[in-house]
């Protein structure tokens, strides 16, 4: 089976959509599919040179002269690599795959952000994996049909592109530690994170709270964080290759977004054995076992998530408790069951097709 994976870059900047590619291709080619990546590039190329996997510079930037081009040199990938399958994981990608065709290959796309406008664009795909079960309800109110869709769970343990968690070396952060690794975005709750953490500071005063991560709402986080009287507990550490050395230090990890598909970072932080805090939306719950693995409250909403973080510090039996169920049932997290799965919506697709001798 010859597979091309499409995304906008390949950069080790903690992407969630690039980190599921990159996987996906490692574990394919190990399996013995022929798997290529076309991307504007990045630090990851020198994995996917180490996995025999081809990469094809395609600068996919949203100006028209630039689309043009890339068209043409998509074009040319194909004429060059000759796919079964074509996986896009971002909109441009999916476009460009949808109305660029050399032959006929089956044309797979992955939904990870339903919440975007540009997400229905992913509905051009023969087939559309959705991330989660609350992802799938979403494409299909938006109109995408039912025999197109194919739920994945995402999962990114066991990845190739890092070492297992028992070979990282723990920070020595002040604690107990509060942590949140995501990028920096109003959306991802920063701010309602920083005002629960005010409203606990004075009872729990050697909590601190870390938030891992960049992203262009930094500077007003920063900002605000340095207006509160416990500035110096409040850590911001920008982006870190390796954010498990901040979750295995961690006595609690909180995801407070106002929306998200899946809630990839929660099982890492599950790995990691931090009890966990998250917004009660979209594919969360799933992520946390429906409530089992994680407290759950509602989103935009600083004085619930306050009083989660104080039910947890105030009572350390109950806070052992989150973190021993955080570490259960996490087989299916597996970056490999993930890639199984995704090949089986390969297959699938290329039976209806009857193009090919399939892995």
């Amino acid at each position: 089976m010859r597979v091309l994976h499409i995304t906008n870059h390949v950069q080790k900047i903690g992407n969630g959509i690039v980190n599921v590619a990159i996987d996906l291709a490692c574990l394919q080619a190990k399996l013995g599919c022929d798997v290529a990546v076309a991307s504007a590039g990045g630090e990851y190329e020198t994995l996917l040179e180490d996995h025999g996997i081809k990469h094809f510079h395609l600068n996919q930037s949203r100006t028209p002269l630039n689309i043009a081009k890339a068209a043409w040199y998509y074009w040319g990938i194909l004429k060059e690599f000759q796919p079964d399958i074509v996986h896009a994981h971002m909109m441009t990608g999916v476009v460009l795959a949808a109305f660029v065709r050399t032959s006929s290959y089956g044309l797979v796309s992955t939904v990870h952000n339903e919440f975007q406008r540009s997400a229905i664009m992913m509905g051009l795909a023969d087939r559309v994996i959705a991330v989660s079960s609350a992802v799938a309800d979403s494409m299909l109110r938006r109109g995408i049909p039912k025999h197109k869709i194919r739920i994945v769970s995402n999962g990114t343990l066991g990845s190739p592109r890092h070492p297992n968690i028992t070979e990282y070396e723990p920070l020595p952060l002040h604690r107990p530690a509060i942590t949140t690794v995501a990028g920096i975005y109003k959306r991802k709750g920063i701010g309602e994170l920083i005002d629960a953490f005010v409203e606990i500071a004075t009872d729990f005063p050697d909590a601190h709270l870390y938030v891992v991560g960049d992203g262009p709402d930094r500077a007003i986080f920063e900002a605000k964080a340095q207006s509160t009287a416990v500035a110096n507990r409040i850590h911001f550490e920008g982006f870190q290759p390796e954010p498990q050395r901040y979750m295995l230090a961690s006595d609690i990890f909180v995801l407070a977004s106002y929306c998200e598909s899946f809630g990839l970072v929660l099982t890492e932080a599950r790995e990691a054995g931090c009890a966990i805090v998250a917004s009660d939306v979209d594919g969360i719950p799933e992520t946390l076992d429906n409530r089992q693995a994680g407290l759950l409250v509602p989103p935009k909403n600083s004085h619930a998530l306050a009083e989660a973080l104080t039910k947890l510090l105030s009572n350390p039996s109950e806070l052992h408790q989150w973190k021993c169920q955080a570490k259960l049932n996490l087989e299916r997290f597996s970056a490999t069951r993930v890639n199984e799965e995704t090949l089986a919506t390969y297959r699938e697709l290329l039976t209806n097709y009857n193009a090919v001798s399939i892995v």
